[in-house]
């Protein structure tokens, strides 16, 4: 039985070098940058959003193997959801990749749970939550969102949600 160190790197390295849902989406309802000035990851998410359900998904950009591998997995598991599981997606996915999820605990999170070791590399952490916040960046009308918490609405946005709502109404 394969260990989770080499699932995980297995898992990467395939939707690192056959990324799943990159590429140009004409047309989208829905789209955002997102940008990690660490690692200097850039991904453009866009996406169509109809009656409430994401029905098609892509990405591209330029981005280290963890976030490339995290953005293939998230369009994979998001498309043909609605905006709601999404957003259920997004907020867990941060929690296990910050370490503030008990996987033992109902989730639904499935096969993305192959990042949960992502919280002991804190320098990788916001590599595999980047296509994440920019998805929730796109689907709240946010034109660019970036990993570093003084420039994030969608982090700040807990603590400071009417910034939130300025920034979609804007």
């Amino acid at each position: 039985m394969m260990n989770t160190k080499s699932l995980y790197q297995e898992v990467i390295l395939d939707h690192n070098r056959k990324p799943r849902n990159y590429g140009v989406l004409d047309h989208p309802s829905h789209h955002a940058v997102g940008h990690n000035p660490l690692c200097g990851d850039r991904l453009d998410i866009a996406l169509n959003l109809e009656n409430g359900q994401i029905n098609n998904i892509a990405f591209q950009g330029e981005s280290c193997a963890i976030c490339k591998a995290s953005a293939s997995m998230m369009t994979a598991a998001v498309k043909g959801k609605t905006r709601s599981d999404a957003e259920t997606l997004i907020q867990e996915f941060r929690e296990m990749a910050m370490g503030e999820r008990d996987l033992n605990h109902p989730h639904h999170l499935g096969h993305l749970t192959v990042f949960s070791g992502i919280r002991d590399l804190p320098t990788r952490v916001k590599c595999a939550i980047l296509p994440w916040h920019t998805l929730h960046a796109a689907l709240n009308a946010l034109s660019s969102v970036s990993t570093e918490a003084d420039n994030d609405p969608v982090q700040n946005a807990a603590s400071h949600p009417e910034a939130l709502n300025r920034q979609a109404n804007s």
